[in-house]
């Protein structure tokens, strides 16, 4: 899209009450977002444009220049990117309802590789948390674009295990492009920019309101090849983010959880409808005919530890579950400070991660 045209079509878009379906209806019957800004009531009322709009139309082409606006959007780093641009997404371009244009800070690019979404509980346990950052560490080492909403919880652990993976990720905001929202994901917001993408359907400035996260859900699933559900509840933005994948054709993974626990109600009801269950990152990658390619550095500081080490020792103990402090003492029979200086070279390495409340666990 020509750069004028581009401009009228965020100054159209960064009007209340214009969304994406009257984006496309002017399109299609005005013949540009020019004509559009430029008509008047009578012509506003040949496309069924609501009343609102036309009023906001004439109130904002007062006070505002969209040439201006546009490139205000460009200083800020902010670029835009139209469903009629080649560059759109392909998955998303062919769901049914794909937004008319978004907002983005990143490489775009990545939008066309394999993306897989991994989404869950805001408030999530030590689990979640932990299996969240696994799969988006794993899956990004194997060249894969994980794809999150960068809220609190699973989504946060996602981004931040593939970047620990030095791989690709994108966060979907259900918030305006400028607008961080949890303001403590400020500095993740910038990783990811630096690292992969972060997008947004809506006009910047947009506060995070509740209404946005269902259109903000259907985007992360238009743009995967499958969604992959950590942790989520009974009744969870998580499910909602599945039942838009089932609808578009995608795969719908689930991690399974504690059957005591209300964090995991929702997992594994998936599992018992049919979504793919999944212990390991093999039980993903097969779906799609792919092996998991072994990194052998990935491996180095495990095979470095001598059997009869301390590392080894606290390894063991650890198996694949998240240990307390103390009872990695128990179980490593190793002292206090022996303990700490193995589990700080241990966490130096990259091997394991020190958990919130004084527990560790393998990555």
């Amino acid at each position: 899209m020509q750069r004028e045209e581009m401009a009228c079509l965020c100054f159209i878009h960064s009007i209340p009450g214009i969304g994406h379906k009257t984006l496309a209806r002017i399109r299609q019957q005005a013949g540009s977002f020019r004509a559009c800004l430029e008509g008047d009531d009578r012509l506003w009322k040949t496309w069924s444009l609501p009343a609102a709009a036309c009023a906001g139309i004439v109130q904002a082409r007062q006070h505002n220049d969209p040439v201006s606006l546009y490139e205000r959007l460009q200083r800020d780093g902010i670029e835009v990117c139209c469903v009629e641009d080649d560059e759109y997404p392909e998955l998303l371009r062919n769901t049914a309802d794909p937004p008319y244009l978004f907002y983005y800070r990143g490489d775009l690019h990545i939008l066309n590789e394999f993306c897989l979404a991994v989404v869950g509980s805001r408030v999530a346990t030590s689990y979640g948390r932990t299996q969240a950052f696994r799969f988006g560490r794993e899956l990004a080492g194997q060249g894969v674009v994980v794809v999150s909403g960068m809220a609190r919880g699973i989504d946060t652990e996602a981004h931040r295990g593939a970047l620990e993976a030095g791989g690709k990720t994108a966060a979907v905001l259900g918030s305006g492009i400028d607008v961080i929202y949890p303001r403590e994901n400020r500095k993740l917001y910038q990783q990811i920019v630096d690292n992969g993408i972060v997008i947004s359907e809506f006009a910047p400035g947009t506060k995070p309101e509740s209404g946005n996260f269902p259109a903000r859900n259907r985007t992360i699933s238009g743009l995967s090849r499958g969604v992959l559900v950590v942790e989520a509840k009974q009744r969870s933005g998580a499910l909602i983010t599945a039942d838009f994948a089932l609808e578009q054709g995608r795969d719908v993974f689930a991690i399974p959880g504690p059957i005591n626990s209300q964090n995991s109600m929702g997992t594994n009801n998936l599992i018992k409808q049919g979504a793919c269950l999944v212990n390991s990152l093999d039980d993903i990658l097969h779906e799609y005919g792919m092996d998991v390619a072994v990194n052998p550095a990935s491996q180095q500081g495990v095979l470095a530890f001598p059997a009869d080490s301390d590392e080894a020792a606290v390894l063991e103990a650890l198996a694949h579950d998240t240990v307390h402090f103390d009872r990695l003492v128990q179980l490593s029979r190793l002292g206090v400070g022996k303990l700490s200086a193995a589990l700080l070279k241990l966490e130096l390495e990259g091997i394991i991660r020190a958990m919130p409340g004084n527990y560790y666990v393998k990555v």
